[in-house]
This record gives C-alpha cells, sequence and structure tokens, in this order.
C-alpha cells in the first residue's frame, strides 16, 4: 500500500491575478535548493484519518496558521517515489513572513551522532501560476493545472 498524504493549495486573486501559497521544505537536503523544491503545505495521514482533516491539520503544523473556507477537492496525484497526494483548493490570505513550522530531529552532520532540529518549512510564498509552476515540486505541477481548470484562467 503507498503512503498517502494530504495537503491544502491555498490561492488568492490579487489585482486580477491568481496566487498560489507554497513552502519551502527546510532541513540541510533542501537548503540550497529552490526551482522544483517548493510544494504544497502537506504531510502523511495518521492510520483511519481523514484526508481533509489530515490536510488541515497538516497545514497548521507546517505554517502555524489555521484556515477555513469551501475547501475545494482537487484530482489524487501520484508522485515519482509512489506516494499519493490528496488536496484540497481553498482561497485565503496569510503572511507567509509570519508562518511558524513544527520541527524534527536529524542526525547533523550525517555520521556524527548528534541530532539537530530542523523546522519542517523554512519559509513560505505568494506566487503567480507561471513562477509557482518553476519553483514546485513536479509531482505536484498537476495541481497548479487543476486549480486553473477549476477556477477559469488567470
Amino acid at each position: 500500500m503507498p503512503k498517502t498524504s494530504a495537503g491544502l493549495l491555498v490561492y488568492r486573486l490579487r489585482e486580477g491575478r491568481l496566487e498560489v501559497f507554497l513552502v519551502h521544505p527546510g532541513g540541510p537536503f533542501w537548503a540550497r535548493k529552490d526551482l522544483g523544491a517548493w510544494s504544497i503545505p502537506k504531510g502523511e495521514l495518521a492510520e483511519a484519518e481523514d484526508p481533509l482533516a489530515a490536510a488541515i491539520r497538516e497545514f497548521q503544523e507546517e505554517t502555524g496558521s489555521s484556515i477555513d473556507g469551501a475547501f475545494l477537492p482537487l484530482p489524487p496525484r501520484k508522485q515519482p517515489g509512489g506516494k499519493v497526494v490528496h488536496a484540497w483548493a481553498v482561497e485565503g490570505d496569510l503572511d507567509p513572513r509570519q508562518i511558524r513550522s513544527n520541527t524534527f530531529l536529524l542526525e547533523w552532520p550525517k555520521g556524527s551522532g548528534r541530532q539537530k532540529e530542523f523546522p519542517e518549512v523554512d519559509r513560505a510564498e505568494w506566487f503567480g501560476i507561471p513562477e509557482a509552476k518553476r519553483r514546485i515540486l513536479v509531482g505536484h505541477l498537476g495541481f497548479l493545472d487543476d486549480l486553473c481548470e477549476l477556477l477559469g484562467d488567470f
């Protein structure tokens, strides 16, 4: 059974332009990666957890913000590594400078025996769709297309 994650694709309209809220993963592996590294805030489902509830929980854990609204389901996407991601689009607005992510422990430097704490998300930003397509993980590109189809062309 493949692992399953759930997340939220938050969007807003600014001066007639569609923008999406993406997050950059924290930790040493992603520190110097930018293009093709950003994602929607998401995370793995707990056993028997409702996917939308997991998406809302993960958004709060990764950004420190809660969000409410009309959650519009997007088609699930199988990622290159085999994981399946369920996503919902929701209109919202938040200040990316105010994110407060949960953290994880990692042995760093590798092989040192020392544990270091890293944020799960080290930054967030609003992007127009063309720039979002350059920044987002390849496995999440389809979510942007789905959102544009759902809302109409922008």
